[in-house]
């Protein structure tokens, strides 16, 4: 990635290892299912910090906390990119101009719009002009425009999807689609960056080249990410730090040597214990 992408990176005043991110006692109910209970994690700043867990475990529900799509009932969300906000109550919008840009299980890109238009919409949060606006003022509307143009491409070159720049989203392989929300994300130019399941339904060659882009958004950008995945081989290779949920509980936080020995996680996620 460029330098000016690295520069205005939200939250680039961090050093690596810094607190980015901390979740703390988070506790989220829907009715009588406990979601989260007591929920308790710290995201440094540089590195790639994997959750996992079975099915039902929270995962997403946690980060839908963060991204302030559900509100939790007890506890705080904190963000530090150069001061501390607090995100427990903040609208989504505006958690995604404090830096936080986030990918979905399930596909969310608008399949009618081509690639490079799916990607100009996550430079929306930085745009000084609106439509109205750039009628009127014209000449710094267009300016801007061609300026975040030229991030978006930066993003498509990075990502390998020159092929498909001008291609409807819809029309385009599971594999691909899954890359420009990718794309839509790291247009944001986020402090952090959360992934749930991007390489869930890809083939080993789609898992691999994903794991690959998430290595290079980390090491060459220094982008923090948060990585909800299921495939453990993925996990282990690519994570600095492993957090795993239970039934809406913490039940290890560690290492993924440390924590795939754990014989609570041996139980819980990997397998009965032998």
């Amino acid at each position: 990635m460029s330098r000016a992408y690295r520069h205005n990176l939200n939250g680039s005043a961090l050093q690596p290892g810094d607190l980015q991110l901390a979740a703390n006692e988070v506790s989220l109910s829907f009715g009588a299912v406990r979601a989260l209970e007591s929920v308790e994690i710290s995201i440094r700043q540089g590195q790639i910090h994997a959750i996992i867990g079975p099915n039902g475990a929270g995962k997403t529900s946690l980060l839908n906390c963060v991204s302030g799509l559900y509100r939790p009932q007890e506890g705080s969300i904190e963000l530090h990119n150069g001061r501390s906000r607090d995100l427990t109550r903040a609208r989504p919008s505006r958690i995604a101009r404090w830096g936080v840009a986030r990918t979905f299980q399930n596909i969310e890109l608008f399949r009618h719009m081509t690639v490079l238009e799916n990607l100009m919409l996550g430079r929306h949060v930085h745009m000084r002009h609106n439509l109205a606006t750039a009628f009127v003022y014209f000449g710094p509307a267009r300016r801007e425009e061609i300026a975040h143009r030229e991030l978006a491409e930066e993003v498509i070159d990075f990502l390998e999807l020159q092929a498909v720049r001008k291609h409807e989203v819809g029309r385009l392989a599971y594999g691909l689609q899954k890359r420009v929300e990718l794309g839509r994300a790291l247009c944001m130019q986020p402090a952090i960056l959360l992934l749930d399941e991007p390489m869930a339904g890809m083939n080993a060659e789609e898992r691999e080249s994903m794991a690959r882009y998430i290595l290079d958004v980390n090491e060459l950008a220094g982008v923090t990410t948060v990585l909800i995945e299921h495939d453990m081989g993925v996990v282990m290779d690519i994570s600095n730090r492993v957090t795993v949920l239970d039934f809406g509980t913490v039940i290890a936080d560690g290492g993924p040597e440390e924590v795939s020995g754990d014989a609570r996680v041996i139980e819980a996620y990997l397998g009965e214990e032998r």
